[in-house]
């Protein structure tokens, strides 16, 4: 899952960024409203995380300009503010969760995967294609009902074409959904994390759209 964090302390953000990763998340953090919006419009993200009090141009703001343009990423309002008119301000603007701080990293997380379940249409506390099913927290995978061995990085493409089932991947939006803005990542890793997932699962789960990128067989799947 790639998180966008917007938060100008600098500890704080060091902080949260180091925990977020250590937990399994890609994270890119900015400092400030400009970056963000920079961000934004340059990379697709799973969950924003949103500091309210920024430097220039605040989350209010941002928060309200990016509903505006129908942007429909989940966003968690991460601030100080903890008086019941700035939660509900913030979620009639279109924040879809309110976390205030001091704030406990594993609360953080779980409401991480609850806006992104509900951003994908999933009750349950899992997403299943056929016979897959991913359970973000614990992270594990069963394929026909068995746990499946994978590595972190098959873990985040599984969970980045589950999230995105009704679409088509190319190989470069998983590679950015894999990878952090730093990362100089060989030109053929997303073929070998694939054949690796087909081996382990199987060869029909994963198709490849020629001339296009990659998508889950929802058809043969049923999902």
């Amino acid at each position: 899952m790639r998180i966008l964090l917007v938060e100008d302390d600098c500890l704080l953000g060091a902080s949260t960024r180091q925990g977020l990763e250590q937990d399994g998340f890609l994270v890119d953090w900015v400092a400030d409203g400009s970056a963000a919006t920079t961000a934004t419009r340059t990379q697709q993200y799973d969950v924003i995380v949103l500091d309210l009090g920024l430097p220039g141009v605040s989350g209010d703001q941002l928060l309200r300009t990016w509903r505006a343009r129908r942007e429909r990423t989940p966003i968690v309002v991460l601030t100080a503010r903890g008086l019941v008119a700035d939660r509900v301000s913030m979620l009639e603007s279109g924040a879809d969760d309110y976390l205030v701080k001091p704030f406990d990293l594993l609360e953080l997380c779980a409401r991480f995967r609850a806006v992104t379940r509900r951003a994908a249409g999933e009750s349950g506390n899992s997403f299943e294609c056929g016979e897959l099913k991913l359970f973000p927290w614990p992270r594990v995978v069963t394929w026909q009902g068995k746990k499946v061995e994978v590595t972190s990085t098959e873990f985040c493409l599984l969970e980045t074409l589950l999230r995105n089932r009704s679409r088509v991947l190319t190989r470069r939006q998983l590679e950015e959904a894999l990878h952090g803005w730093d990362d100089d990542s060989q030109s053929n890793a997303i073929e070998v994390h694939i054949h690796h997932l087909r081996r382990k699962t199987s060869r029909d789960l994963i198709q490849t759209v020629r001339g296009t990128g990659y998508c889950l067989a929802h058809e043969r799947a049923s999902c």
